[in-house]
């Protein structure tokens, strides 16, 4: 790494004078030098190269980085800095920018390649005090003073420039859109995000103010508030509502910060725009969703007390009418309050599949044959001036799911299409099996990827306003006249489709039409046959035991009295405990016992397992005003045969009783029957 640079003789020959030793007080102090940069095999040069001078007492040092230099000026000062220019990653002009920052007065110098071995010596002699520096290494070690200089300039030009070609690059490649406005707001530059994001070329923007991204969805008042903040000198930060070339929506998350020049004073405007708009949207969709949730438990509550009432005016109707004679003219009256709550009992059916606490007969269906049966009776419900259009697809798979949910479905999506063709039109029908992708999922968050049934409904009526959209699942929600609608038809939808692990979306324009689409998971079994009986209008009688544990007096005393009436021996419950205790002090069989699913202390799911021991014989029947899964899978309850929804009538309440009773004694029989035949 060094060696020693060529002179003339009579510069060799003053050298050689010069470098003989002198005591002097200043030379028995031990100098100490510190090389500043370079490499350790750079240190072990330079020590060994000056450890035979002849000059003295010397402490060479190391310091490779800028932190190293201050820790070791901490420690105490040095008479001279080597400042290597063999390091590749420029540490040597780094350290010395903290040098001159934080010392001052240290002679130093700079290392060429090769080094001036002469140079160093005569520094060294000098700061010694042994002598003066003769005028031939005085200029020289000007010479590589004034090199160091212009080198170290230079070499902050250069890398002033590369750090402005970085902060273009930065700019001109960052995702978010960047503006540079001079003080009245003119754009002076944009980047290639603000040219993407907004339609408008660098050509187009430039000279323009920000007033060509305005948009009339955003009040003025915020635009005035955005430039009192920054001509005051602050950082506004907002969402702006913008427009794109094309008139598309924006919503951007803004950033306009005042830029100063050296006096202080404002010159100009920076301003980031950061596209929200998809985060926006999902933010939308999601609360949407919670937020129909929240209505969805509060409509179900509602609907489950209100089933008790409902079941008590009913049934006291029910008693009232079978007391009547059949000329009496209270008999009118009576019957005018049975439909009345009957009514008000479609009204709760209503609203308990929005909450998504409709009981539910799943069945795996073929979708095409459940419509098709429907569209049979579609034409009384949409009148003869709409044309219904029934397209079917091909090798449609199944969906596990309740047919009276599904007719429900498709009754209320032909209902509100009826209603938006006043005039007549078009409804068309489709299905088809799909695969959501992640693409869609990405549009769409709160949908799982997946297969699905697609059920489309389509009319091309009136259309849906862009500020009803978002309410138009809402129970209650109408935009009819008043009296021409309840508004819960399409809450009836979203909560039949939601409680069946589905999704509904609706696509609208004002004259365009309206499509929903209705995506069902798809489930890979066999379709079962379905089975649809018309119940009779009897009220069987029977004379067996029954145990009836309902926490509504009201309800209970009701069903009590025409249990009665129909010739059973009836013992009353007014919950779970209350019904283990009347069942222990009974001494008879009891071959049945109805009971409330939720009550206080004790429910009726648990209170069967706790009986079943006692009374293996006794058979159970469930009723409630809703039964929520998570409840059915505990009890482990058979919504097929053991389970009766509230509001129902007594007569309802008489054959499902019977059919209880009977069916397991048909079950019993057939039991024996095998074991007859075994025996054989």
């Amino acid at each position: 790494m060094f060696h020693g640079s060529a002179s003339d003789e009579a510069t060799m020959g003053a050298y050689q004078r010069m470098r003989q030793p002198r005591t002097s007080e200043a030379g028995k102090r031990q100098l100490r030098l510190l090389l500043v940069g370079g490499s350790e095999e750079d240190f072990a040069s330079l020590r060994e190269a000056l450890a035979g001078t002849g000059n003295g007492p010397l402490r060479l040092e190391h310091a490779a980085s800028a932190e190293e230099v201050l820790n070791q000026f901490g420690k105490g000062s040095y008479d001279l800095l080597l400042c290597s220019n063999q390091s590749t990653d420029n540490v040597a002009f780094q350290v010395l920018r903290q040098v001159r920052q934080h010392v001052s007065g240290v002679p130093l110098i700079f290392l060429g390649d090769p080094v001036n071995k002469d140079v160093i010596e005569v520094a060294i002699q000098t700061i010694a005090g042994h002598h003066a520096v003769p005028s031939q290494f005085r200029d020289a070690y000007a010479a590589h003073a004034i090199a160091f200089d212009a080198h170290s300039a230079e070499r902050q030009h250069l890398e002033s420039e590369e750090i402005l070609r970085k902060l273009w690059r930065s700019v001109e490649q960052m995702a978010d859109a960047l503006t540079i406005m001079d003080g009245s707001g003119v754009m002076e530059y944009v980047n290639p995000a603000f040219e993407a994001l907004t339609g408008y070329s660098r050509q187009e923007a430039i000279g323009q103010t920000l007033g060509i991204l305005k948009s009339e969805q955003q009040t003025g008042d915020l635009y005035e508030e955005m430039w009192s903040t920054v001509r005051s000198g602050k950082v506004f930060r907002g969402i702006v509502m913008n427009r794109k070339k094309n008139g598309e929506t924006l919503i951007i998350e803004k950033v306009l910060t005042p830029l100063r020049d050296g006096g202080g004073e404002i010159t100009h405007f920076i301003s980031t725009f950061r596209d929200i708009t998809e985060r926006r949207r999902l933010e939308s969709e999601l609360q949407q969703s919670q937020k129909m949730d929240a209505i969805g438990r509060l409509a179900g509550g509602v609907a489950h007390d209100f089933n008790n009432l409902l079941l008590v005016i009913s049934a006291y109707a029910e008693l009232m009418l079978d007391s009547l004679a059949a000329e009496d003219p209270l008999r009118r009256n009576v019957s005018e309050i049975m439909t009345a709550s009957r009514r008000a009992a479609d009204l709760t059916r209503q609203l308990l599949a929005f909450g998504r606490k409709q009981m539910q007969l799943l069945q795996v269906l073929d979708l095409n044959t459940v419509i098709g049966e429907i569209t049979t009776m579609l034409p009384r419900l949409i009148g003869e001036d709409i044309e219904l259009v029934f397209t079917p697809s091909q090798n449609l798979g199944k969906v596990k799911a309740d047919p009276i949910q599904i007719e429900q479905v498709v009754m209320n999506l032909a209902a509100n299409a009826r209603d938006a063709m006043p005039g007549g039109g078009t409804l068309t029908i489709e299905t088809a099996t799909v695969r959501v992708d992640e693409s869609y999922v990405q549009r769409h968050s709160i949908v799982p990827a997946g297969d699905y049934i697609l059920l489309t409904v389509t009319d091309s009526g009136q259309g849906i306003a862009a500020e009803h959209l978002a309410h138009i699942f809402e129970p209650f929600y109408t935009t009819k006249e008043a009296g021409k609608g309840t508004g819960l038809g399409l809450a009836t939808v979203y909560g039949i489709v939601k409680q069946n692990r589905g999704f509904v979306w609706v696509y609208s324009e004002p004259g365009f039409g309206t499509t929903f689409k209705v995506y069902l998971p798809q489930v890979q079994s066999l379709s079962s046959e379905i089975v649809i009986t018309k119940p009779a209008e009897s009220s069987p009688r029977g004379c067996e035991t029954l145990l009836l544990v309902e926490d509504e007096t009201s309800v209970r005393q009701a069903a009590r009295q025409f249990l009665t009436r129909s010739g059973y021996n009836v013992l009353e419950a007014t919950d779970g405990e209350d019904a283990l205790r009347a069942a222990r002090q009974y001494g008879g069989p009891i071959q049945l016992m109805i009971t409330d699913v939720v009550m206080p202390r004790l429910g009726g799911p648990r209170l069967a397992e706790r009986l079943a021991d006692e009374r293996p014989d006794m058979k159970v029947l469930f009723v409630s005003g809703y039964a929520e899964n998570t409840i059915l899978q505990h009890g482990k309850i058979d919504v097929r045969t053991r389970f009766l929804q509230k509001p129902f009538s007594l007569k309802t309440l008489a054959r499902k009783v019977r059919e209880v009773l009977e069916a397991n004694e048909a079950s019993a029989l057939t039991a024996s029957s095998r074991g007859s035949r075994n025996s054989d």
